[in-house]
C-alpha cells in the first residue's frame, strides 16, 4: 500500500510517467538529513550602494528529507524537501529582518553500484525557492521577490550497513537569486547561491 501511495505521489510530481509505473513498482529510497546551508551572498554593486551596507542571509542548519525513485539500477529521480525555513537578513552585519524560504529541489541522479556497500552518486536538476514574509526587512521598507528558479547540482554517497539501512553524506550547490526592493523599486539582486552539506540516514525499500 505504501509503495502505491509513493508511486502516485511521484506521478503527481511529474517524476514518473504512467508507462514507467505500469512497467515496475520501483525501488524507493528515503533519506533524512541535518543540513548546513552556507549562503554565498553575492550581490550587484548597486545594491550595496543603495542600501548603504552589504545585505546578507545568515547561514544555518536545517532538516531535510528526500524521496528517490530508481528508474533503472543506476538512474534515480530525487525530490528534496524541507518545511519553510526562517532566514535572517543582515545589513552591515546587523540583523534587519527575517524572511521565510521553502526550497524544494528535483534532481536526476546517477548511482555507482559496483562498489559494494559504498554507493556514491552525482545529480543534476532544478531548485525552486518560494520566499514568504518578503516585506520583513528594515521594518517593511525593503523586501525581496517571492520566486527563484535555478540550477541544482549534487554529489554524495550512501554507505549501506544492511540491505535496507545506511548512512548518507551529501553536498549540493543551489542557484538561488532574488531581487531586492526598496519602497517597491528594484535596487539590486542578491545571489544567495548556497552550498549545502548534510549527513543523515538512509532507508531503501
Amino acid at each position: 500500500m505504501l509503495n502505491k501511495i509513493l508511486v502516485a505521489a511521484l506521478v503527481s510530481a511529474g517524476l514518473l510517467s504512467a508507462s514507467v509505473v505500469q512497467a515496475q513498482e520501483g525501488s524507493f529510497m528515503v533519506r533524512a538529513r541535518a543540513v548546513y546551508v552556507d549562503f554565498k551572498n553575492s550581490q550587484q554593486d548597486g545594491l550595496q550602494s543603495t542600501v548603504g551596507a552589504k545585505v546578507e542571509a545568515d547561514s544555518r542548519w536545517i532538516p531535510e528529507v528526500d524521496l528517490s525513485y530508481f528508474i533503472t539500477k543506476n538512474i534515480a529521480a530525487e525530490l528534496v524537501l524541507t518545511y519553510p525555513q526562517e532566514v535572517d537578513v543582515t545589513i552591515g552585519g546587523v540583523k534587519k529582518g527575517t524572511i521565510k524560504a521553502l526550497p524544494p529541489s528535483l534532481l536526476l541522479q546517477y548511482h555507482f553500484t559496483d562498489l559494494g556497500a559504498f554507493k556514491p552518486y552525482v545529480g543534476l536538476g532544478v531548485n525552486y525557492t518560494r520566499f514568504y514574509k518578503t516585506h520583513n526587512i528594515l521594518g517593511g521598507l525593503a523586501s525581496v521577490e517571492t520566486d527563484s528558479w535555478g540550477l541544482a547540482a549534487q554529489v554524495g554517497m550512501d554507505y549501506m550497513i544492511t540491505k535496507n539501512f545506511g548512512v548518507n553524506v551529501d553536498v549540493k550547490y543551489l542557484r538561488m537569486d532574488t531581487d531586492v526592493m526598496v519602497t517597491d523599486n528594484k535596487v539590486g539582486r542578491l545571489g544567495l547561491n548556497p552550498i549545502t552539506a548534510g549527513v543523515g540516514v538512509t532507508y531503501r525499500f
